[in-house]
């Protein structure tokens, strides 16, 4: 009489009378590979399989039960398989042909698939198609004999992760396994991450929903879970400090302490004793010993700021902490080992400056092992929109007062390139907010470099086609020549005068700030009442 594998499984085979069946009601189950008894394709020096012969193969603690689905036609190796996913700690199901393996996929939900690729009628690959078609997110390892590795490479183009080669070992299957499921576990949390980040909720408070943005995601959302450096790359004010924190919140060791540390604003006498530390006496005034950031961090995070402002010496002194994994404090004797991460952030051309002989190559190939590059703000104008409402939002919790920007305003703030960047655009909302004198912010309350920049961008238009100016040929030599500043005079002081000395309503119509009405009044000598009404 026979008994099926695992009895909750409906589709699991019986073994044939006379096989070897592992005793699933105690964990002394043996299966020893050199009798005739044993599998194909599972070698020896394995008798037991339970989870102290796999322990060091067992998925990592915390990781989520994954569930595993093995598809061969031998019931002996498929039982094996089972077993030995199941000591690793999967949920394993089985199936032994391609129908069975896809009702499986049909009833419950299934993280992985060990597939062997020499199911009857070729059908291994088939199944492998069929599955990253309807199922691409589960992890595939297949198994195949030595004569057919070529088609372990077609499966690999397929979609499967990893393969092992018939006949293997114990170790070997339960090592790929592990990773793959490794593997699964980071593309799912970097799934996670990415959707986090791009619907606002993710750390670090990074906000778009551009497609260069999206490209910043998916980078990141990967780099997060490594320990390897990163360089971020970006012009001044593209947030290059918060995508360093986001990578640090995102990652395995976010409850450590995550430090930055601005390399172009310490003296350059005291750089080493902040990066690397001191002892007591070390030099004038180091009245005691002091632990530097790299150590400090502790298994955290080191964000080296305008890395390219590091001089070359400490420049060497870094790379060598880097390789090496440890400090020498100034003074000291010992090396004090680190475990810190080290993400490196600078708005140079830091290519440029190695080709100079201003900054390490070594250095900046240890640095680079992974880079993001931040896009700036002109290149992502679809974000303008979303990061001035969220700023807006940032003043009303502050201020308690709510503001709206008008549509002339908001596509003035669209047309801008915004030289500095986000920083730029949080301050120019500010400034916004504290000049309204209501809940709609118009284009009177943007900050001067915008108005200055809707001034240029109408005498440039003024003198396009249609214009009229001489570009057209419509001037006639007789004319005279106005200058731009003359015009600018002519249009103020005429606006003033017909609104009989409204200022305030003369910068609205005109479409400038209050403060830069002002100046140029004091600039023409004319800020006097009188003055502006006479002839």
């Amino acid at each position: 009489m026979t008994r099926e594998l695992y009895p909750h499984n409906p589709l699991a085979k019986t073994a044939h009378p006379g096989t070897a069946s592992p005793n699933f009601s105690g964990r002394e189950t043996a299966m020893a590979a050199a009798t005739p008894m044993a599998p194909f394709g599972v070698l020896g020096n394995v008798t037991v399989l339970d989870s102290r012969n796999i322990g060091y193969h067992r998925l990592p603690e915390g990781m989520p039960p994954l569930r595993l689905l093995v598809v061969d036609d031998d019931a002996p190796l498929r039982k094996a398989c089972c077993e030995i996913a199941a000591g690793m700690g999967f949920v394993p199901l089985a199936a032994g042909s391609v129908p069975e393996a896809l009702e499986v996929l049909k009833q419950q939900p299934v993280d992985m698939l060990l597939l062997d690729l020499r199911l009857p009628g070729g059908g291994g690959l088939k199944l492998l198609s069929e599955v990253k078609a309807l199922y691409p997110k589960i992890g595939v390892v297949v198994m195949t004999a030595f004569a057919t590795v070529s088609s372990a490479v077609e499966a690999m183009r397929i979609g499967a992760g990893d393969y092992v080669t018939k006949p293997f070992a114990l170790e070997e299957l339960t090592a790929v396994l592990e990773q793959s499921s490794r593997r699964l576990l980071f593309d799912v949390e970097s799934r996670k991450l990415r959707e986090r980040l791009r619907t606002q909720q993710g750390a670090g408070n990074l906000i778009g929903t551009s497609p260069a943005m999206d490209k910043v995601y998916r980078i990141l959302s990967k780099v997060a879970f490594s320990t390897h450096p990163v360089l971020i790359l970006g012009e001044s004010g593209t947030g290059k400090e918060l995508v360093a924190r986001s990578i640090h919140n995102n990652g395995p060791n976010a409850a450590k302490p995550f430090i930055p540390v601005d390399c172009g604003s310490l003296v350059p006498t005291l750089i080493e004793s902040e990066l690397f530390g001191h002892v007591k006496g070390a030099f004038t005034g180091a009245n005691r010993a002091k632990d530097g950031l790299l150590a400090a961090a502790e298994g955290g995070t080191v964000l080296l700021d305008e890395i390219g402002e590091l001089p070359l010496d400490l420049q060497a002194k870094l790379l060598r902490a880097l390789q090496e994994k440890e400090v020498r404090p100034v003074g000291a004797t010992h090396a004090v080992p680190i475990s810190a991460r080290v993400l490196a952030a600078t708005n140079r051309d830091l290519t440029a400056m190695v080709a100079q002989g201003l900054f390490r190559k070594d250095l900046y190939f240890r640095l680079n092992v992974m880079n993001l590059k931040i896009p700036p703000l002109r290149e992502r104008r679809e974000d303008i929109a979303v990061l001035a409402e969220y700023f807006l939002e940032q003043s009303q919790r502050e201020t308690g007062k709510s503001h709206s920007f008008s549509e002339e305003a908001m596509g003035l703030m669209m047309d801008y390139d915004w030289p500095g960047n986000v920083r730029e655009l949080q301050n120019a909302v500010e400034h916004t907010c504290a000049m309204s004198s209501g809940p709609v912010l118009h284009m009177v309350d943007l900050p001067t470099q915008l108005q200055d920049f809707r001034a240029h961008s109408r005498e440039a238009g003024s003198s396009g086609v249609g214009g009229g100016g001489a570009v057209d040929g419509d001037a006639h030599p007789g004319d005279a020549i106005v200058s731009i500043a003359d015009m600018e005079k002519q249009a103020i002081l005429g606006t003033i005068r017909q609104l009989k000395g409204d200022k305030l309503m003369a910068a609205r119509l005109l479409g400038i700030g209050k403060t830069t009405l002002y100046r140029k009044l004091k600039e023409y000598g004319l800020a006097e009442a009188a003055d502006l009404l006479g002839d």
